[in-house]
């Protein structure tokens, strides 16, 4: 087998963690730092390299520690720094990395520079943020802010409107300001002496926004300072970098992801994961996934990022409902439409993430009421849309499927109350389904997602051609298989999988009948390699030639 020297991220798999719903170690009904730490023996058995923890510094809340009040402390309702850097050194032990969670396109309106920017235009801090002269009720400009409203607010005492793309409570910082640049990068230094493994970066393309020009993300100065940022920063330590891009296209992927190491190692990219809405509309305006035209936009980045770029592969995290119930079946093929999605999107090439639960086929949450919803974004759109006219069973469908709660719901580690996530009451009400889905009980069945997933990751580090092969689309107007070839210089691996509850038909070249069966989710029984194989419901496997 050829021997290929690559960067150690690129054999990785991650995991996420929302730590607010991770593991409460002290019964106060929030996750914390010493619950993961608790939980550590649990990773390191998954096989998992790395972990990317979302935000735990100090903030006040209002976007679930997306609003940073200080970069260089913990959040007391996460623990102490002391616990941070006890988590990173026992990590390490393991040989888990531990990533931080990067918000540097804006910071809390709590955080000490924006309240010495309010005090003053010739405050030394006040052009660390976006501001624009203006008559109170007149805004610069129409551009709306992602929670909703407008993206200006009004600060009477200075004149002024500040611009934030996110909450009101989320004030946008300035990139044109060398000084600021300066501080992100001096903190960012500060927590790689600590000993981190490398860093997750928030909406990094919205950084170099031009308010005045109408533009937010892919502004024209962006790459020039994320690649001044990664000469002061990221290339003066073995990190894992990972740059969050709404709007990436491949070409400009390439750049985030070069080879030359210049910005980031890989770049999280939605393109596949905005499928699902009405064209032009928002994502609570549903669709039905069109089905060949997913399998197009997953084989473009594969072919296009081979060899000059680097993907990240994933289908959850803190902001995305649960995918088994997106779009599988979270039903009668729950086991097997989870395990059919972690086939297809590990056998790609990139570095898989695995977000909390997703390993155990964790599934959206039906609240009774919106009373139940904690999401800022979730309670702003129900709000807006009553406004409007929408009828309130037409909004929690909407609910239903896209809020980012479906992700935020508490970790199931096992049967008992509270799904064993806290001895209180948690911050968020737990899936009612924890009772039959959660780790204690999956750990114990050699057929479950649990498992399934632990045999994936260590096929990562087992076959090189899952990370380093060439990547061919196979039947791509099919509409029931997604069928794919992986090709190196050794190997070839053929993915075939019914992305549906009917059955199908894959047809396959004879070559393929003596092939190795090297993973399949159905545990009853072994698919007969034809020219054809007939497919059950979710079924898939992965075929190995050498």
């Amino acid at each position: 087998m050829t021997e290929i020297k690559r960067p150690w991220w690129k054999n990785a798999v991650v995991y996420q963690i929302y730590p607010k719903s991770f593991q409460d170690s002290n019964g106060d009904g929030i996750g914390d730092i010493r619950g993961i730490i608790s939980r550590l023996d649990y990773l390191e058995e998954l096989g998992i390299d790395a972990v990317w923890i979302s935000p735990m510094y100090c903030s006040p809340q209002d976007d679930n520690g997306y609003d940073i009040s200080d970069y260089q402390d913990i959040d007391p309702m996460f623990g102490s720094l002391d616990d941070m850097e006890e988590l990173i050194a026992k990590a390490k032990e393991k040989n888990i990395r531990i990533i931080m969670d990067l918000v540097l396109n804006h910071t809390s309106d709590e955080h000490r520079w924006f309240l010495e920017a309010k005090k003053g235009k010739d405050n030394p801090y006040h052009d660390y943020y976006v501001w624009k002269d203006g008559v109170e009720g007149t805004y610069p400009n129409d551009m709306k802010a992602a929670f909703g409203g407008p993206a200006w607010e009004w600060v009477p005492e200075l004149n002024q409107y500040y611009f934030h793309q996110f909450s009101v409570k989320q004030p946008d910082l300035n990139w044109e300001n060398p000084k600021v640049r300066r501080e992100i990068y001096d903190m960012i230094l500060w927590w790689m002496e600590k000993g981190v493994g490398g860093f997750r970066l928030d909406v990094i393309d919205q950084i170099a926004k031009e308010p005045d020009n109408g533009i937010t993300n892919n502004g024209p100065r962006l790459h020039e300072f994320l690649q001044e940022m990664s000469r002061e920063t990221f290339q003066k330590g073995d990190l894992i970098t990972v740059g969050e891009a709404w709007g990436a296209t491949p070409e400009i992927a390439k750049l985030y992801s070069n080879p030359d190491g210049t910005e980031f190692s890989m770049v999280f990219q939605f393109e596949h994961m905005v499928m699902d809405q009405q064209e032009g509309k928002e994502k609570w305006d549903l669709a039905p996934l069109p089905f060949v035209k997913l399998k197009k936009c997953l084989a473009k980045w594969q072919e296009e990022l081979y060899g000059r770029g680097w993907n990240s592969l994933f289908w959850d995290n803190h902001d995305l409902p649960r995918i088994v119930s997106r779009w599988g079946d979270d039903g009668k093929y729950r086991k097997e439409s989870a395990k059919m999605l972690a086939l297809v999107l590990h056998g790609m090439q990139g570095t898989p993430y695995v977000y909390q639960g997703e390993e155990l086929g964790m599934t959206n949450v039906r609240f009774p009421d919106i009373s139940s919803y904690e999401d800022i974004e979730t309670l702003n759109m129900y709000r807006e849309r009553l406004d409007a006219g929408y009828k309130e069973d037409e909004i929690m469908k909407s609910i239903y499927a896209k809020s980012r709660d479906n992700a935020r719901t508490p970790m199931q580690w096992s049967g008992e109350k509270n799904a064993g996530f806290t001895t209180g009451k948690p911050w968020i009400r737990v899936n009612p389904n924890y009772t039959d889905i959660n780790a204690e009980s999956e750990k114990k069945d050699p057929d479950s997602v649990y498992h399934f997933y632990r045999k994936l990751i260590r096929m990562r580090k087992e076959y090189p051609v899952f990370v380093d092969g060439k990547f061919e689309l196979l039947l791509p107007e099919d509409e029931q298989v997604f069928a794919y070839l992986r090709t190196d210089s050794d190997t070839q691996m053929l993915v075939c999988a019914n992305f549906t509850g009917e059955p199908a038909e894959c047809q396959i070249s004879g070559e393929w009948k003596e092939a190795q069966i090297l993973l399949h989710n159905y545990a009853d029984d072994v698919p007969e390699c034809g020219e054809s194989l007939q497919l059950k419901p979710y079924e898939a496997f992965i075929l190995l030639k050498q």
